[in-house]
């Protein structure tokens, strides 16, 4: 039995979640079965994150365990090649043989979101569901001030969903940068683990700010509130990627 290390790409819009659903199709699921296709074997594929329906991923970590005598090269071409087959939006960039202990979720030392913006008049073609339209003129560089209120320890229940089932809404931000390049705006958030939604939350927040409604300050005001009404609008998922995952 080999412990098998996955770095994985998808585009979520198709998906209902990361997470395997009775009735909707999920990233999991269809890794699942293109896995099965290749190996005969029924595995459980455990995810770094389980990100939400619409979310999108860039260096998804996940593992899993084959007894199937294989190598690295073989299990990417021919995950990915029943992956073809079935029409999913789903890739696996690489996969690594380790150690058996590895675990993909509880082993994960740093997460890595960006949520990606395109503010411009014009709606979009190209990068339609893959980040959120914004048409009002957006200061980054106000953004960027007010993101600097979120870094470090704090309760986050401001910026937490009501449906979020984590025991406690305290957080570690280690990094939030807000970038603008041409009519593009990132918005990069580092930490060991999120609450859920806290990025598209983050997010719906700092267009706030950059749109001139909310001084950066109020960034801190909302957070010290402790109430999730002081929260602006959750962004949508569109522009959400789990960009890098460490260990």
């Amino acid at each position: 039995m080999t412990r098998w290390k996955l770095t994985i790409e998808y585009d979520g819009r198709a998906f209902a979640g990361w997470q395997r659903q009775a009735e909707a199709p999920s990233v999991q699921q269809a890794l699942e079965e293109a896995i099965f296709g290749f190996s005969g074997e029924r595995v459980t594929v455990n995810g770094a994150g389980r990100t939400d329906a619409g979310v999108h991923a860039r260096g998804q970590v996940a593992h899993i365990d084959l007894a199937k005598e294989t190598n690295a090269r073989t299990v990417c071409d021919a995950v990915n090649a029943h992956l073809r087959l079935g029409g999913h939006g789903v890739a696996v960039l690489r996969a690594e043989a380790v150690a058996a202990d590895f675990e993909a979720r509880f082993g994960a030392i740093r997460r890595a979101y960006r949520y990606e913006i395109v503010n411009r008049r014009a709606p979009l073609t190209v990068d339609a569901g893959l980040a959120w339209h914004v048409h009002v003129p957006l200061d980054a560089a106000a953004m960027q001030a007010g993101a600097q209120h979120l870094i470090g320890k704090h309760d986050f229940t401001t910026f937490r969903a009501a449906q979020c089932q984590a025991k406690s809404p305290v957080r570690t931000m280690d990094a939030i940068t807000v970038t603008r390049a041409g009519e593009r705006i990132a918005i990069d958030v580092v930490a060991r683990s999120f609450l859920h939604s806290q990025v598209r939350a983050f997010a719906g927040s700092l267009k706030l700010v950059g749109e001139g409604r909310w001084p950066p300050e109020e960034i801190a005001a909302a957070l010290a509130a402790h109430d999730r009404a002081r929260c602006g609008p959750t962004a949508p998922p569109d522009g959400l990627y789990l960009m890098q995952v460490d260990y």
